[in-house]
Order: C-alpha cells, then structure tokens, then sequence
C-alpha cells in the first residue's frame, strides 16, 4: 500500500523532470514596466488581474505539444449558457519576441469575458527557445484548439479575433493576414481544423519590419533568424504588410504616440481599403509604449476593442 502511495505521488514529480528546461528572458515584466514609466508619469498603476462575477476560467491548459514540450493556455468564459454561441478571442502577449509571457494578457481577457466573449491568453515559443515561425505555428494551433473544444466553452467557431500587443500584435496581424497559409500552420495538433481568424487587434504593434519608420534591430533579428542583409525572406515574410489582401478581416490599430510602433499601418490600411474591409484606427496621446499594462491607459484601450469586437460580431454599433 505505502509503495502504492509512494509511486503516486511520484508521478507529478518525473511529468515535470521530463519537460524539457526551457530558456527564459524575464526582463519585461508589469512591474518592470511601471518602474520605468511611473517617473514620466507619476500617476500611473499598474493593471491587476480581478476574476468578474459570472466568468468562468480554466487556467494552464495543455493545447500543444512539441516533441515534450507542452504549451499552454488560459481561458476565460462566460458562466451562463447562451442561445447562441459567443465570439471568441484568441490573446497574444508582448515582449520583443523574447520575453513576456501570458499573464499580461489575462486583465483584458477577463474583462472580454465578462462582456460575452470567450476569451484565451496563450503561450508560445520565445525566440530563445525557437526562431521564427515557431511561434506562429503555436498560435495557429491555439485557434485550432479553440475551435476542436468550441462545444465545451459555447464558443462560435465563426467569429474569432486575434488581439496581441507590440510583437503580440505584430503576430495577431501575421495571424490575421495569413489564413490558409500552410507554410505557418506547423502540426501542433488539431490540424483538421481551421487556423483561421475574422477580425485583428494590433495595438501598438508594426506590420512591416523593413520599413521608414520601422527600427526593429537585434530584437527582431534574434526571432527571425538573423539580420534583413542575413535573412531578407524571413523579415519580409513575417510582415503583415506583405500578406494583407481580401482574405483579412476587419481589423483595429491601438497606438502610443511613438510612429514607429505602427510602421506599415498606413499602407496596410490602403490595401485593405481596396477589398473594402473595415479598419479602425486609435491613438492614445501622451503614452508609453506597454500602456496597456497600466492604468489609467488600460480602460480606453479595452473600451475601443470591446467597441469594435462588439460592431464586428454583434453589429452593435459604438
């Protein structure tokens, strides 16, 4: 009985000594964040996560699994069933590709929750653990995921928006240009099922790597696997600018006053302008660039996404 009880409580332990060590950079943070911001902006706060009644959430959720490797993810649901099912919205965080990780997603993703979206922060791989397209194969495989468990979390398999922030919103437009692009698939599970997405929410985040006003550097080379001079095709490729066309949904641009965050939107919005696709475009005057990490720039920047997600899938207009 004793040696019974003993390999139980094993077993957790040699699960977890067989996931592989994985490289981190925690160097952007929350907190670090307002470290650096509060002495330019003595009022700021930082934003922290609050579970709203009648939302339901699963958190550390295994959706993909890479040789031993899993990645998880967390979502966030309304508790009550409804008639029809709700939109979905599939979070990417920031941190140059390098650091951050899903819990700065999970303050937006409750509150999207709570107004009736099913809402999932996610994990993927950081360009110290996988270059480039990595990353992207796990959040196709994360949409993949959302719709195999769509019948669990009353989500509408036909209504799904990507959101990300910085290179979390560079990767949500990526996503949302590139529907039915099998070079970014990869086969991290679920691969019968679309990887598709409807809508996009960039906030604060470029949609063309060489550009004027882009100065991505040593980031961006450290996930696409080289310099521009080194891999051309890699730095073209993960542009969105290059795959924007008729197959991209309505898409929403969130802004910090710093131009060369959105280096490509202009062009980007005159190519969707062409298919006659909805763009909506926000600037936030006098920000930093992670505001959405802080009060008071967290509410306008959740207030104009739950306005645009909402007159995109609901036609409620703001």
């Amino acid at each position: 009985m004793y040696k019974v009880l003993f390999l139980l409580l094993l077993l957790p332990c040699l699960a977890a000594a067989q996931q592989p060590v994985v490289p981190r950079d925690t160097s952007f943070t929350v907190h670090s964040t307002y470290l650096k911001v509060k002495p330019n902006y003595p009022f700021v706060e930082k934003v922290k996560p609050v579970l709203p009644a009648g939302v339901s959430t699963k958190t550390d959720i295994p959706y993909s699994t890479i040789g031993n490797r899993n990645l998880h993810l967390d979502i966030f649901y309304p508790t009550s069933k409804s008639r029809n099912a709700y939109p979905g919205v599939l979070l990417i965080h920031g941190g140059g590709w390098r650091s951050g990780n899903k819990s700065h997603q999970v303050p937006m993703a409750q509150q999207l929750a709570a107004n009736g979206y099913v809402a999932v922060a996610v994990e993927y791989r950081l360009s110290l653990e996988a270059p480039y397209p990595a990353a992207m194969h796990d959040v196709k495989a994360a949409v993949r995921w959302m719709r195999a468990n769509a019948a669990t979390y009353g989500l509408d398999t036909t209504k799904i928006a990507a959101l990300g922030c910085s290179s979390g919103g560079q990767m949500a437009a990526l996503l949302g240009t590139t529907n039915g692009n099998s070079r970014l698939e990869g086969t991290g599970g679920n691969n019968s099922r679309s990887s598709a997405v409807q809508a996009i929410v960039d906030i604060d985040g470029i949609l063309a790597f060489k550009h004027p006003e882009s100065k991505e550097g040593e980031m961006a080379g450290w996930w696409l696997g080289g310099s521009y001079e080194e891999n051309p095709g890699n730095w073209e490729e993960a542009s969105a600018l290059t795959h924007a066309g008729k197959n991209t949904g309505p898409t929403l641009f969130i802004n910090s006053m710093h131009p060369h965050y959105h280096a490509g939107r202009d062009e980007m919005i005159q190519k969707l302008s062409k298919h006659k696709i909805y763009t909506e475009v926000h600037t936030i005057p006098d920000t930093p660039h992670p505001f959405w990490l802080l009060h008071p720039w967290f509410e306008p920047t959740f207030q104009y996404t739950l306005n645009f997600l909402n007159k995109t899938f609901r036609k409620i207009e703001s």
